[in-house]
């Protein structure tokens, strides 16, 4: 799993809570990272979480590892928000069968994508889910 735009942690949290033994969160921001790994010591979940302190972007276009499930939780006002389906499928991080899920706000419409499945709202919060 690649938890993108990490912030506090919470999905990869969750991620681990319900059995998966390996996640990378990723997130550029001192004070996020900081507190991620002071949660993840103080719930004793070092081992099942890798934590990044980078610009996505940058994460993105220079891993070399591959995802079954990739999570992106971007900062609604994000400038770029619209660019990182492509950046995803182009950098071919996400394993055949995989599932990239990102999370945004109604100002955003990703069905016309190629890639595009489905979408849930929630209010002002949208799940797009893409293949």
């Amino acid at each position: 799993v690649l938890d993108l735009f990490g912030g506090t942690g919470n999905h990869s949290y969750e991620f681990i809570s319900r059995g998966c033994r390996d996640v990378t969160y990723v997130d550029k921001f001192y004070g996020c990272v900081a507190f991620v790994k002071k949660t993840a010591k103080a719930l004793g979940i070092e081992d099942c979480l890798k934590i990044v302190k980078a610009d996505v972007f940058k994460f993105v276009q220079n891993t070399p590892e591959t995802y079954d499930y990739i999570f992106a939780g971007p900062p609604y006002p994000l400038p770029n928000l619209d660019t990182i389906p492509d950046l995803i499928f182009d950098q071919k991080i996400l394993r055949p069968d995989g599932w990239f899920v990102l999370e945004h706000n109604p100002n955003h419409d990703f069905s016309d994508h190629p890639r595009f499945v489905m979408a849930r709202n929630y209010g002002t919060t949208i799940f797009s889910f893409f293949q």
